[in-house]
């Protein structure tokens, strides 16, 4: 009684949420299904507009010149000044090459001779005794005193007398002249003036003969034909679409990039254009696009490199035709690994590709 009651209950209020929530009526067991707002339908139309109006366009109708001949001053008037230099004479100009002087003559002294009596020793007496001979013992008694005079004696000397003294004679040197040669101005430097006179051309020149006018020229208003897009039916309408329950979780994408590139692959445009084009060509969907890089490298390096590549998926999906509203791209580049290959863990090359991946999973709108 009690589980009838509980059942009933339950079915009470799913039935209540359902109504509730807008859910699918009479949906099916084991079926997931999307919440799809079916979209603004519109149309094209075609209307005329005036894209640019009349109006009245003013025509230059230029100048027109003539050819005139004008003599004119090509070169001015001037004057020349030529140098002449000085001439020159050579004349002979005397001069003292050597001059006069008094030399001096030497006359030696002159001498004459004389001659002088001088008493060399005086006139001397005096005692001298002499021995005698006698038969006596006694030599006293043999000597004999006899008082002997001397006359004094002389000598003539000869002696030298200066007849004149040394003297001198002036002797006149004359002078000695010469010559030497002088170069002098005979006529003096002058500047000669020449005149140049001036230099005229003839040159041709254009003048205006009639000056530059207007016309006026009335232009047309041009119209064009536009196809504008009104809104033909108003969307905001809830459906529920079914949709495969696998779609709703992570679905690995075997797409490749080139190393440390964003660019897709033909290969990968090739699964791209099997996988998930026509999910969205037939069901009204909204999808996003994950992207993942392995450990390696820079760790915001990586974020942006994985933010690029599913960016890179979205664009070429928008080049297919798909609105840009249900698509979103996210990249999570090294944050979310299927294994244990984090940074500074060494793994094979084919663990560290399993990380390197894109997913996408089916979003409702």
């Amino acid at each position: 009684m009690k589980t009838n009651l509980f059942l009933s209950l339950f079915l009470l209020l799913s039935l209540g949420f359902s109504q509730a929530q807008n859910l699918p009526e009479n949906p099916e067991p084991g079926k997931c299904y999307v919440k799809c707002i079916t979209k603004d339908e519109f149309k094209d139309i075609e209307e005329t507009i005036e894209v640019y109006p009349s109006y009245t366009k003013l025509e230059i109708v230029p100048a027109t010149y003539k050819t005139v001949e004008e003599r004119v001053l090509v070169k001015e008037a001037t004057k020349k000044f030529v140098y002449v230099p000085a001439t020159y004479e050579t004349v002979e100009v005397s001069y003292v090459k050597k001059e006069g002087r008094t030399d001096l003559k030497v006359i030696p002294a002159s001498f004459g001779s004389d001659s002088r009596t001088f008493e060399i020793y005086p006139k001397t007496s005096g005692w001298e005794y002499k021995e005698t001979a006698c038969n006596s013992p006694s030599k006293d008694d043999c000597v004999v005193a006899c008082f002997v005079e001397y006359p004094a004696r002389f000598k003539d000397v000869g002696f030298t007398t200066l007849a004149n003294d040394a003297s001198t004679n002036n002797i006149p040197i004359s002078e000695v002249n010469t010559v030497y040669k002088k170069r002098v101005i005979k006529t003096p430097a002058r500047m000669n003036e020449i005149d140049i006179p001036a230099e005229y051309a003839t040159i041709k020149r254009q003048v205006v003969a009639t000056p530059a006018t207007t016309r006026s020229v009335t232009v047309a208003a041009r119209n064009k034909t536009v196809t504008k897009t009104v809104l033909a039916k108003k969307g905001g309408i809830t459906t529920w679409e079914e949709v495969d329950c696998g779609l709703l979780d992570a679905n690995v994408l075997p797409i490749f990039y080139e190393l440390a590139s964003a660019r897709i692959t033909p290969a990968s445009k090739r699964v791209i254009d099997e996988t998930l084009l026509p999910l969205l060509k037939n069901k009204p969907v909204s999808i996003e696009l994950m992207s993942h890089t392995d450990s390696r490298g820079n760790d915001d390096y990586n974020m942006s490199l994985s933010q690029q590549r599913a960016n890179s998926v979205v664009n070429y999906l928008v080049s297919k035709g798909i609105s840009r509203s249900r698509l979103s791209a996210k990249g999570y580049g090294e944050t979310r690994l299927v294994n244990r290959c984090s940074n500074g863990v060494d793994c094979a090359e084919s663990e560290h590709k399993k990380n390197r991946r894109t997913e996408f999973r089916v979003l409702s709108n």
